[in-house]
């Protein structure tokens, strides 16, 4: 007998009975409950999670419902055999694809955030969800049929004026119609691969890199390939040569806070690399999503590679949906007059428009001055925790060879398959982000990206402490 995760949010806007059904599909889903399981019975299921018998009864007869379980009378209920709708094909040159949907999907499965030290978010308690809810409270006063039309296929313009005044701060020019306004940087890193790369070209990438956009760049028939990362920006020999041979029409790329390694490219990278970029005739994409964690002080200067461009052969990526609330998606997208037509045409022909409301509230935050405040908060409360997190792993003998003194990532080495750690973690309710997933390569790896603000929870410690002790054994 199989028994489910224990784990339950009572505060949740989630019903307990939608939470038990998440749980178990999840369960069936990923493997960890079998076609033929029993499910426990409807009392020591009721009793394990301290919910009614009822909660139980009407979360069974879902599942059944929806083809998980099946019903036998009188022996309860039992893992039915799913045959699935649709399969994906495989992708040709990319045989470990699916590793980076198992990663995003377990992203969101019903876990505790502070188990969850692979995620790419700060968890619920490090958040100010009251600044959100007061510009939602704000918006929802505004006359109701400023919220019924669609926006405007660029954007809240008030929102892209914030926007000019916070480039501007970043030694960044633009107009407002320079700015288009997306559902966060996923949409508009599709965008941009969109207008620019057709099947067949080849797009530059860093190595290691955010692990999203290689799935949805295959999916465009584009060639992802990595250029090696260094803690002080991309390796320009290496650049150079994958431009001439590959004649990349893009090159993506973080200059402040990378993800995975928060790790900020110099001034002199960054000059390079734009040099780079009009010798072999490609276009930067430069994705800040993670800056506001940079204090960008004199101790640590902080180049973008758009100041240096003014918006010519960069395009400028930014978004809040990291720092403000995951559920917040608004992103977007700073580039020249012509190109921004272009793509907030292609965004109004893909999605018509992005939604108003949740740009109105980023406004709200961020005229009114809340959102630096938060922000300085956040970071300030961050440093001592990637300090006392990066001590306790090289305790452990996990690796901290990389260390910045910003961010929320720590890049470390386990000195072990991190693919086997992450699978090995899961079965015990903790998600991890291994190695292999950051590289277009997804060659196995020792690596592994941490999250300090999701190192609170001792059953993590404990988890990684004897995992990696076990693995490095002779």
């Amino acid at each position: 007998m199989h028994n489910t995760h224990p784990t339950l949010l009572r505060d949740s806007s989630d019903t307990l009975v939608d939470q038990i059904v998440r749980l178990i599909e999840s369960k069936i889903d990923d493997k960890l409950l079998r076609t033929g399981a029993r499910m426990p019975s409807i009392r020591h299921h009721a009793e394990s999670l301290s919910v009614s018998r009822f909660t139980i009864v009407e979360a069974y007869d879902r599942l059944v419902a929806r083809g998980y379980l099946e019903s036998r009378r009188g022996s309860g209920f039992f893992v039915r055999e799913r045959t699935p709708l649709t399969s994906a094909p495989e992708l040709p040159g990319n045989p470990q694809q699916l590793d980076v949907v198992w990663l995003v999907r377990n992203m969101f499965r019903q876990m505790p955030p502070h188990k969850m030290p692979g995620s790419g978010v700060l968890p619920h308690d490090w958040l100010e969800g009251e600044l959100v809810a007061n510009g939602l409270r704000a918006v929802s006063r505004l006359n109701q049929n400023l919220l019924l039309h669609y926006g405007t296929p660029q954007g809240f313009y008030p929102l892209r004026q914030q926007l000019q005044l916070r480039l501007a701060e970043l030694e960044i020019a633009s107009t407002p119609e320079q700015i288009v306004t997306t559902s966060g940087v996923t949409q508009a890193l599709d965008l941009v691969a969109r207008e620019f790369a057709h099947a067949g070209d080849t797009i530059l990438v860093d190595d290691p890199a955010w692990f999203l956009m290689f799935g949805s760049f295959a999916v465009l028939g584009v060639k992802v390939i990595g250029v090696p990362r260094q803690q002080d920006g991309p390796d320009i020999a290496a650049l150079c040569e994958m431009a001439a041979i590959h004649k990349p029409t893009l090159y993506i790329t973080t200059s402040v806070l990378h993800n995975p390694t928060s790790t900020s490219m110099s001034a002199a990278k960054a000059f390079q690399v734009l040099k780079a970029a009009e010798q072999y005739q490609f276009f930067i994409v430069e994705d800040d999503i993670y800056s506001d964690l940079h204090p960008g002080n004199n101790v640590q200067p902080a180049t973008r590679i758009a100041s240096l461009d003014q918006l010519n052969r960069v395009i400028y990526l930014g978004g809040f949906s990291k720092l403000l609330a995951a559920n917040l998606r608004v992103g977007f997208i700073a580039t020249s007059h012509e190109l921004a037509g272009r793509l907030s045409d292609r965004k109004m022909l893909s999605t018509l428009t992005t939604t108003e409301i949740g740009e109105r509230v980023v406004y709200k935050i961020l005229s009114e001055g809340h959102y630096r405040k938060y922000i300085e908060r956040v970071r300030s409360k961050l440093d001592p925790v990637r300090l006392t997190t990066a001590k306790r792993l090289e305790n452990i003998g996990i690796k901290v060879d990389i260390f910045t003194p910003a961010g929320m990532f720590l890049w470390v080495d386990a000195g072990c398959d991190t693919n086997a750690l992450a699978e090995t973690a899961l079965e015990q309710g903790i998600l991890l982000s291994p190695g292999s997933m950051f590289s277009p390569s997804q060659l196995p790896s020792t690596r592994m990206r941490i999250n300090v603000a999701a190192m609170t929870d001792p059953v993590v410690w404990d988890f990684l402490e004897n995992a990696t002790r076990r693995a490095q054994r002779p």
